[in-house]
């Protein structure tokens, strides 16, 4: 497939890698342009405007908030798109942009695909991500088509899968299972069976990244590793859960205590720091 790449920071720049490797065209944009070097190393092809990206089957995007992606020139760049392409959005949003961008592109002629992810950098490099995607039925499988991990189908609104997505983050953080941001009406897009399976993988994949967090997370707290990624991202995503919650007047108590502590560790400038960081926050607290 011939497909662009927008946003090539830690996770981005596997993604793309990933798709190279798969046998892909990847033409490559990233706002700073130093980022491209290494893509072009790889053979990539690297581009000039962020229009340029969205040309041939597809285009993936991978940047970090809603400011980012508000950065691009959405709306210049889909006069220009070609007919059939599929944008495919796998960064972590809001509820509310996701909404916007698909009435947008619904407009302009042009298929929008949320697909948001789970994991880290290491496991994009991997190919082991799980992506949560939801827009056109028929959209789907060909963004699955160059995908580099393993993808959770939900519903034909993106709002879905930034929801979940949000959601699912928000409750990693905070150690809940709490599935109520579905009173946002999502969950009357699925057929009962469906839903009960959904509810079935939630509980299970909860209680496996839990373990997962346990044992990663523990281990970089003991060895007091805090890098790479970054506490103002997970920031990020607490916010977009809370945000989420309160549209659809759903409380989430302990992501708020996440968030607080979250903004503790970036008031002790240690918002570069992997989440791991938290452990540190906590032992400080208790004088140690």
């Amino acid at each position: 497939m011939d497909i662009g790449f927008i946003g090539l920071g830690e996770m981005g720049s596997a993604m793309a890698i990933n798709a190279l490797k798969a046998g892909h065209t990847v033409r490559v944009w990233n706002r700073s342009r130093d980022k491209t070097c290494a893509m072009a190393e790889q053979g990539a092809a690297v581009v000039d405007t962020s229009e340029q990206a969205f040309f041939g089957d597809a285009a993936f995007s991978m940047l970090a908030d809603d400011n980012a992606l508000r950065s691009v020139p959405v709306d210049g760049t889909l006069l220009h798109a070609p007919k059939g392409l599929v944008h495919v959005n796998m960064a972590t949003i809001s509820v509310a942009l996701a909404v916007e961008l698909a009435e947008l592109y619904k407009q302009h002629g042009v298929a929008y695909v949320a697909a948001p992810v789970l994991g880290r950098p290491d496991v994009a490099a991997a190919g082991k991500l799980n992506i949560l995607a939801a827009g056109g039925c028929r959209h789907r499988p060909r963004a699955a088509g160059v995908r580099c991990a393993r993808p959770e189908d939900l519903a034909r609104r993106p709002r879905s899968a930034t929801r979940e997505c949000v959601q699912t983050r928000g409750e990693l953080h905070a150690g809940i299972g709490d599935r109520g941001l579905r009173r946002g009406g999502d969950a009357r897009e699925r057929p009962w069976h469906a839903g009960a399976n959904a509810a079935r993988r939630d509980h299970e994949f909860a209680l496996s990244r839990a373990g997962v967090c346990i044992r990663g997370y523990g281990k970089m707290i003991s060895e007091r590793r805090y890098k790479p990624r970054c506490s103002r991202r997970g920031l990020k995503d607490v916010r977009l859960a809370i945000a989420a919650g309160d549209g659809v007047n759903v409380p989430l108590p302990v992501a708020s205590v996440v968030r607080d502590n979250f903004v503790d560790a970036l008031a002790h400038d240690d918002g570069e720091k992997d989440f791991a960081v938290l452990g540190q926050l906590a032992a400080r607290r208790a004088g140690q």
